[in-house]
């Protein structure tokens, strides 16, 4: 890996940990960090399928309360490197490299939650500063030591990504061509289930007869070809449109005294028109 590669990498990395805690610019998602890591260093193909399967497992990921979520920013970015490392250390089979840093993306997850408690029990005295600082009329004061508080979430990101920089490409390589083929097959299936699973929980947090008919319509509409629609297709557009619908009277008839429908949502509207 080249001198300026490492650099952007390491600058991705940066702004991942403290997207971690922003949630502005999404820098810390599977899809967003793995591309750019694959941008930089020249997989731009490699880094969006590895983004898209760990974006599939980061899904369900949220923090619920004082429960939080893995960490998908040490995951996203050193699951990337090593899969670049993998690459350019001249492995034959891509797929195997992929699968390989998708297995390996979930102890990643779990190491970067200890991280970012060592992050934030440091920044407990920074606010003791901030309320010092503030006491003096300092805002200046103040904004500097949130400045720095932010930065050192990207730091513990940032660090790790430059310690797998400096690994020889060839040493990941051999790694991967050492492990039997039986091992290689149960990562690929392992790493499959893992973003089914996150798949999974957001369908069980959206499983409402509201959106289930949406989701229908998403799925068929994804998996359309260009040029034929089946039988099969046309029939679960025509369920979906149909219990939406249902719905939709079901709401507006529930409510049709207060509002003055007729009990039709879709004839009120065109009668609008």
């Amino acid at each position: 890996m080249s001198g300026i590669s490492i650099i952007l990498v390491i600058v991705v990395a940066f702004f991942a940990g403290m997207e971690g805690i922003l949630d502005e610019f999404q820098f810390h998602q599977p899809l967003v960090a793995c591309t750019l890591i694959g941008l930089v260093t020249g997989h731009l193909t490699e880094g969006i399928m590895l983004g898209g399967s760990l974006q599939m497992m980061a899904l369900g990921w949220a923090n619920v309360g004082a429960a939080v979520a893995p960490d998908a920013a040490l995951a996203s970015v050193a699951s990337a490197i090593i899969m670049v490392l993998a690459l350019q250390g001249g492995a034959n089979n891509a797929k195997a490299a992929i699968d390989t840093s998708i297995a390996v993306a979930v102890p990643l997850s779990v190491a970067g939650l200890f991280l970012t408690m060592i992050c934030r029990t440091i920044a407990i005295p920074m606010v003791h500063f901030m309320d010092a600082a503030a006491e003096k009329g300092n805002i200046r004061g103040v904004e500097l030591w949130h400045i720095l508080a932010i930065c050192l979430q990207g730091v513990r990101i940032a660090v790790p990504a430059a310690a797998l920089c400096f690994v020889k490409p060839e040493v990941v390589t051999g790694a991967l061509n050492l492990m039997p083929s039986w091992l290689q097959g149960g990562m690929a299936v392992g790493g499959g289930m893992v973003a089914a699973v996150g798949y999974a929980m957001v369908i069980n947090m959206m499983a409402t007869k509201e959106v289930w008919p949406f989701f229908v319509l998403g799925f068929v509409l994804a998996c359309i070809d260009s040029s034929q629609l089946t039988l099969i297709g046309l029939g679960a557009i025509g369920v979906a449109l149909a219990l939406i619908y249902l719905g939709l009277k079901e709401s507006a008839g529930s409510n049709g005294g207060s509002n003055g429908g007729s009990g039709d949502p879709l004839g009120d509207i065109l009668n609008d028109y």
